[in-house]
C-alpha cells in the first residue's frame, strides 16, 4: 500500500500497471515492421498485425472501457461485426496505431475514475448468460485479452523476421 493510499486504489493501480505492460508489449513487438509486413497475413486464419491492433483498439479498449463501463453507444462497427479486424487500403499503419494509442488514452481516463466494484453501465446482448459483475472483472478480462493477443503478435513477429520479445 502506498503512503496515504488504500487497498482499492492500490489494486486499481496494480491492474492498470499490468494492462499498460501488455499494451507496451503489443506496440513494442510491432516496432520496426514495414507497412507491408504489418498488412500481410502470416497465419492460415488470415489476420494481420494491423488488424490485430485495430481489434484491440475497438473490441478491447473502446468496447469494454468506453461503451460497457462508460456507457457510450455500442454501434461503432459500421461495416459489420468483424469490421474491427479489417484494415482498408485507405487506412495507414500510422492511423491504426494512433487510433490504438488514442483509445488507450481515453480508456485510461475511465480507469482512473471508476471504482473497481462498479457494475457495467450497460450490457451487450451477445454476452448471453455471461456474468460481468463489475469493473474489476472487466479490467482482468482486458488484461487477459491484451496479453493473449500480444502473444499472438509475438509468434507472428518471430515468423516474419525472427525477432523475439522475450528470449529464453
Amino acid at each position: 500500500m502506498t503512503e496515504g493510499g488504500d487497498a482499492v486504489s492500490d489494486e486499481r493501480e496494480m491492474l492498470h500497471r499490468y494492462l499498460n505492460a501488455q499494451r507496451r508489449h503489443v506496440l513494442g513487438i510491432l516496432d520496426g515492421l514495414t507497412d507491408d509486413q504489418l498488412r500481410s497475413p502470416i497465419l492460415p486464419s488470415g489476420w494481420t498485425c494491423l488488424g490485430m491492433v485495430k481489434h484491440l483498439a475497438l473490441s478491447d479498449e473502446h468496447y469494454w472501457f468506453r461503451s460497457i463501463v462508460g456507457g457510450e453507444p455500442l454501434d461503432y462497427f459500421p461495416e459489420g461485426d468483424r469490421a474491427d479486424w479489417q484494415v482498408g487500403p485507405d487506412e495507414s499503419a500510422d492511423e491504426v496505431l494512433t487510433s490504438y494509442r488514442n483509445e488507450i488514452e481515453l480508456a485510461d481516463a475511465i480507469i482512473a475514475t471508476t471504482p473497481l466494484d462498479q457494475p457495467p453501465r450497460q450490457r451487450d446482448e451477445w454476452w448471453g448468460d455471461w456474468d460481468v459483475p463489475d469493473f474489476r472483472f472487466i479490467m482482468l478480462h482486458v488484461i487477459a485479452e491484451t496479453a493473449c493477443h500480444a502473444g499472438h503478435l509475438d509468434a507472428v513477429r518471430e515468423l516474419i523476421d525472427g525477432r523475439q520479445w522475450i528470449v529464453l
